[in-house]
């Protein structure tokens, strides 16, 4: 099992999808980072040399925020536009969705579990 940038990679997976298992590289980097590293696109982790995944190591190092810096520079955007007070500071401080999408259904992701409202129900008045 080859460990890169502090994340185990899936051994029985090829090189390219393995990669995006690491946070801040998905399909078209982990393409571009097995290009660069020549390593042989049908290759799996498992079979990988410590001299190529070195290399992958130091394409990964040179090019690319990954993992903890990523998410911590992440944060920091979030943080910002909070502290600034701006639209999208609002809604992240309130945990609605960001960028425009509606709120009156949906949204249960970010907005999370339903609370039901007491007397909500209209009450059918029996004849």
């Amino acid at each position: 099992m080859a460990r890169i940038a502090g994340i185990d990679l899936p051994s029985n997976k090829k090189v390219e999808i393995g990669l995006t298992y690491i946070y801040g590289i998905g399909r078209y980097f982990a393409k571009c980072i097995v290009e660069e590293a020549k390593i042989p696109e049908n290759k799996k982790i498992f079979e990988l040399t410590t001299e190529e995944i070195t290399a992958i190591r130091e394409v990964i190092d040179s090019k690319y925020t990954v993992e903890g810096n990523l998410r911590r520079e992440v944060a920091m955007n979030i943080k910002r536009v909070t502290d600034l007070g701006c639209y999208r500071g609002l809604r992240h401080r309130k945990k609605l969705p960001v960028r425009g999408q509606r709120t009156h259904t949906n949204a249960r992701t970010r907005k999370g579990k339903a609370i039901p409202i007491a007397g909500k129900k209209i009450a059918t008045a029996k004849k």
